[in-house]
């Protein structure tokens, strides 16, 4: 059978870095192609190549026997590549059904016709098993997990052949997942072939037919079966190392006196009723649904959102509520969700976001002492082997685990005496995902207290000491994370008591 598409020795290269040494890529269609490999591998870059978004500097690229060059993402689109990144290019302003059609209205004589673009992105949105959204309403007022959907609904408006999705399932709860799953398994019936990118081994073996492993920026395996090759294999491939266990050994931590404490917190209608303690030393746990109000407690405890009843205290001390200074103040630290739009200064340096809530200790006679930010900063990204490690890079061009160890050596540099992380290991490869848990369970064990909101049941599990379940905006069920299984957190999260 004649590969759909074939990529043979593609090279890339940026000032200072080979992003692609020689990758190999062959997809079949109607097969789910799982892309494998950890941040900085080169997954990124390649897919960008294919999408036309970047030009390689050397190598082949066949579709459907032929050489081409694909010199745009409108050419990308011609061929019937389309592809749907993990940051999404929606626009706020636009409708749902405006979005779905962009670059490709429906119009007559210049006019929109507007009752058929939205009639047309019903259908698509119904074929994706999303009919509740509506086609009239505007695409920044949606929750994620439905901005996703538009996206996927935008592809489908397209004429596919390649469907590239880029961590698709990073904000989607286990049942809009197994949605995403059926609506895949639907396109590869009809032939179209789909690039699976995940870190989610699961996933990969759920939804996937064969895996390309890249490494540094080349191809170390192709062609794996994705359900029967081993998970220690695919690990070994993607790191060089063997990690026996993900989820790091809690050790021994005494019990400390109450950090954080809420008590019946509210806000509106995303939550109410919400108590929690958290002892120095102590992680606890979010676990609940997207949209259950998870993120809005973090936000509220921290003063994103001002509570509508309900007190938070810091080590006996009340912030102002609403307020993110007095909170900061009190020795509060958030690793938001959205990180690149709510956690980071993209276009500003690595030390600059390190230090950007302590820039006054830098700071004499109104003049920053920008020698000393930096060196404070590279002795934070040696300790969290930040790769690269050059502090005066610009954020924006890390990957995804080295922008949160970014965001996390900020609340370092701080000594925060709490810490609010909200998905802190989304679109993180494994091996980054190790030393993530290991740095959450030292703070820990220097006594910071640590709550963690996670969409993954087994990471909140690994995680945690202690879990509090949230459905629909309320607490169902708090108690030690080893008296829990996966099972029983799902049926609390869905139903509101465990079988």
């Amino acid at each position: 059978m004649t590969p759909l598409l074939r990529m043979d020795g593609i090279v890339k290269e940026f000032p200072g870095v080979r992003a692609l040494d020689g990758v190999d890529l062959e997809v079949l269609a109607g097969e789910v192609h799982c892309l494998l490999g950890q941040n900085g591998a080169g997954k990124s870059t390649l897919i960008k190549t294919l999408a036309g978004a970047s030009q390689p500097d050397s190598g082949e690229i066949h579709w459907d026997g032929h050489p081409v060059s694909i010199g745009g993402p409108q050419a990308a689109m011609r061929l019937g590549i389309t592809t749907i990144y993990q940051e999404l290019d929606l626009v706020d302003g636009l409708t749902v059904a405006e979005n779905i059609f962009l670059g490709h209205e429906i119009a007559t004589a210049g006019f929109l016709r507007r009752a058929e673009v939205n009639r047309r992105a019903r259908d698509l949105l119904a074929r994706l098993g999303h009919p509740e959204i509506r086609a009239t309403r505007e695409v920044g007022e949606l929750p994620p997990a439905h901005q996703q959907v538009v996206s996927m609904a935008r592809a489908l408006s397209h004429d596919t052949r390649l469907l590239v999705l880029d961590e698709p399932s990073a904000v989607l709860d286990q049942g809009e997942v197994e949605n995403l799953f059926r609506v895949i398994r639907g396109l590869t019936a009809q032939g179209v072939a789909v690039v699976y990118i995940s870190h989610r081994l699961d996933e990969i073996r759920a939804i996937g037919d064969r895996v390309t492993v890249l490494k540094d920026g080349a191809t170390v395996a192709t062609g794996l079966s994705a359900k029967d090759t081993p998970t220690a294999e695919l690990i070994t491939l993607m790191t060089g190392r063997t990690l026996d266990h993900v989820f790091p050994d809690r050790g021994e931590r005494s019990a400390a006196e109450p950090v954080l404490r809420v008590r019946n917190l509210a806000c509106g209608r995303h939550f109410s009723g919400i108590d929690l303690t958290v002892r120095g030393g102590e992680v606890v746990g979010l676990a609940g649904l997207v949209g259950s109000g998870r993120s809005e407690i973090l936000e509220t405890i921290y003063g994103a959102r001002v509570p509508t009843a309900g007190t938070v205290e810091v080590a006996g001390k009340r912030p102002r509520p609403g307020s993110v200074t007095s909170a900061v103040r009190a020795g509060m630290g958030l690793c938001p969700e959205e990180r690149k739009s709510q956690g980071l200064l993209l276009d500003q340096s690595v030390a600059r976001n390190i230090t950007v809530s302590t820039l006054s200790r830098f700071a004499t006679a109104g003049f920053l002492d920008n020698r000393a930010e930096r060196a404070e900063s590279r002795r934070l990204a040696d300790a969290l082997e930040l790769r690269p490690r050059e502090v005066t890079r610009v954020v924006r061009t890390l990957s995804g685990g080295n922008q949160q160890k970014v965001v996390l050596a900020r609340w370092l540099l701080r000594e925060c005496r709490v810490l609010l992380l909200d998905e802190p290991t989304r679109g993180v490869d494994v091996g980054a995902r190790r030393e993530i848990y290991e740095l959450i369970h030292r703070l820990a064990a220097e006594g910071v207290a640590v709550v963690v909101v996670s969409s993954e049941v087994e990471e909140v599990l690994g995680l945690a000491d202690r879990v509090l379940v949230i459905r629909d905006g309320r607490a169902v069920h708090e108690g030690p994370a080893d008296e829990l299984t996966e099972s029983k957190v799902l049926d609390l999260v869905m139903e509101g008591s465990a079988a």
